[in-house]
């Protein structure tokens, strides 16, 4: 195994232990080595965000190693930032997500895990809390050039909301501009389908499944159906 292949294994290995000093440091011994630090991140730490997104789908990790795990990212990050030209920053966030529960609804246990989730796995998450106005959803996502909209709905009578902000994003001509996917206990891929969302997920897990596959697969919002994860 090469010096590279090495610090590379060691920095994935901080991650998904949750180690905010080890990344830290190993971050800065990668630095040392001449190694492009956009490539560390990609190839070191993704991996270890990786490792401990499978640990959680397996049961045997919980939240706070989640939370854990995305500390310890934020640290090799914040080594790695310094010497990283401007011009490549761009190729460290895997994409910008807007994230609420839809208004009239306060319940937050499982938008507040997937917003977690997304964030250890390397995108820009805005989290707009609870009870979010469907203009608000679109304030934010255009202030902040997003990829993705993200509406969870605890409550049949709040998953309304879901379908009024894709009809709003439709006849505003914007339909076009942003994945919408949704989740939530009343929430379906039936009905995913019948609102016309980009995505349906049942569990955080599956809802950065979701997300890494739409961003990668080069379609273009609207889909014709929606990307259902039921795992």
């Amino acid at each position: 195994m090469s010096k590279k292949e090495e610090l590379l294994d060691k920095l994935a290995r901080a991650i998904a232990d949750g180690d905010t000093q080890a990344a830290g440091k190993v971050a800065e011994e990668i630095i040392a080595a001449g190694i492009d630090p956009v490539e560390a991140v990609l190839q070191g730490a993704t991996r270890g965000l990786e490792v401990v997104g499978d640990r959680f789908k397996r049961l045997e990790a919980f939240l706070p190693d989640l939370i854990q795990a995305g500390d310890a990212m934020k640290a090799c990050v914040a080594v790695f930032k310094q010497h990283i030209k401007p011009e490549k920053m761009a190729e460290l966030s895997r994409g910008k997500i807007v994230i609420g529960t839809v208004y009239g609804d306060i319940h937050d246990i499982g938008k507040n895990l997937v917003a977690t989730m997304l964030a250890a796995s390397g995108y820009e998450v805005q989290d707009l809390g609870i009870s979010v106005p469907v203009k608000r959803f679109i304030e934010e996502s255009e202030a902040n050039k997003a990829n993705v909209i993200a509406l969870s709905a605890l409550l049949t009578q709040t998953s309304y909301y879901q379908k009024q902000l894709i009809d709003y994003l439709r006849d505003a001509g914007m339909r076009n501009k942003y994945y919408v996917v949704v989740g939530g206990a009343p929430v379906s891929p039936e009905w995913a389908k019948e609102i016309g969302a980009d995505g349906y997920a049942r569990t955080a897990v599956g809802a950065t499944q979701l997300i890494n596959q739409l961003l990668t697969s080069g379609a273009k919002p609207p889909l014709p159906q929606p990307l259902v994860i039921n795992q």
